[in-house]
């Protein structure tokens, strides 16, 4: 198998690593915007760099891997569908519903593949509470609580590309909360902060934010987030039913610390960020993607699923411009809706 990956930054090279490992993969062809930086790449693996994306799809691949800016997902997975190629892309498909539901429509229209990345739904710690949900373990599920907290704030120049705080963080949390729960999210209220800095507040987004919501059948759901935990990268989920109650991400890197006398001690090695916490699962996502391209598995993440985040992320935005509740109905595309 021959894939095609296209962007050689920070994630396309830890997938260009991974998939070059990979014994199934026979080679890579990997370019870039930044034409030495795919080279460097390449000679490093040992793969073949291109000079443009054009090259990717003449050269001839079986298969694409798209880690670029954000704003150029959509139109290369457009490209990609258009030739028949199944597409792994990192999320989000677009920044907007319009651009995210055409290419969609595309990859439908062309009949191939797009599997998202949406790396948690392969982490040990998010599948088992998952598995131990669907078990009856907890009983019925009453509350949620998810955070995803950095450890310091990206580039000032990233900001304005990212989507803000709920598109660009949040939206982990919010695929997480439909995979783990298997329910749809039913209605938000999202409040944010630009206290920390004036690069947030330059961009027209904020550092910290907290949504309340309600799953379709009533359950409740906190999610948070911040870009500034200098304790260290911090991401839970919390499960409580009337019968047990689990967490996902606690462990000896989990960065807090107890005021309990009894407590256990802060941690010694505490996760510096998102690609060292899931590393594993970043490999796992790539390995169902060769599977699914092979035809020995099913897509475990469409755009459809990714579209649903989106919503959830579109209606926060909504909720925290206009302080109010913000019903899911009120964002097209939803589940009921055929993508056209």
């Amino acid at each position: 198998m021959r894939i095609g990956v296209i962007g050689t930054g920070r994630i396309g090279t830890i997938h260009a690593n991974t998939l070059s490992r990979h014994r199934e993969v026979g080679s890579l062809i990997l370019t870039d915007a930044d034409p030495a930086r795919a080279a460097e790449l390449a000679l490093r693996l040992g793969e073949t760099a291109a000079p443009g994306v054009d090259e990717i799809f003449k050269w001839g691949v079986d298969a694409v891997v798209i880690t670029t800016a954000t704003s150029a997902h959509a139109e290369l997975i457009g490209r990609a569908a258009r030739s028949g190629l199944p597409v792994f892309c990192e999320k989000p498909i677009a920044l907007d519903l319009p651009g995210t539901l055409q290419a969609i429509g595309e990859v439908e229209t062309a009949g191939t593949i797009l599997q998202m990345g949406f790396q948690r739904r392969f982490d040990a710690g998010y599948a088992g509470a998952r598995e131990a949900l669907r078990a009856g373990r907890l009983g019925r599920l009453h509350t949620v609580r998810a955070l995803t907290s950095d450890q310091a704030a990206p580039p000032a120049d990233y900001l304005p590309l990212s989507g803000g705080l709920y598109r660009d963080t949040l939206i982990h949390d919010f695929d997480a909360l439909r995979w783990v729960t298997g329910r749809e999210v039913a209605d938000v209220y999202a409040a944010g902060s630009d206290a920390g800095g004036a690069m947030f507040r330059a961009a027209g987004d904020v550092d910290t934010a907290a949504v309340v919501l309600t799953l379709d059948d009533g359950t409740l759901a906190t999610a948070t987030a911040t870009r500034l935990n200098g304790a260290g990268y911090d991401v839970r989920m919390e499960l409580a039913g009337e019968r047990d109650t689990i967490v996902v991400g606690l462990d000896d890197r989990t960065p807090i610390a107890s005021t309990e006398p009894s407590g256990p001690p802060a941690a010694d090695k505490p996760w510096p960020g998102f690609l060292e916490r899931f590393g594993p699962a970043y490999e796992a996502e790539l390995a169902a993607f060769v599977e699914v391209v092979r035809g020995e598995r099913a897509n475990p993440c469409d755009g459809h699923e990714a579209l649903q985040a989106l919503r959830v992320a579109e209606a926060c935005e909504l909720s925290r411009r206009e302080r109010r509740p913000v019903r899911l109905a009120e964002i097209p595309g939803g589940p009921e809706t055929a993508v056209v």
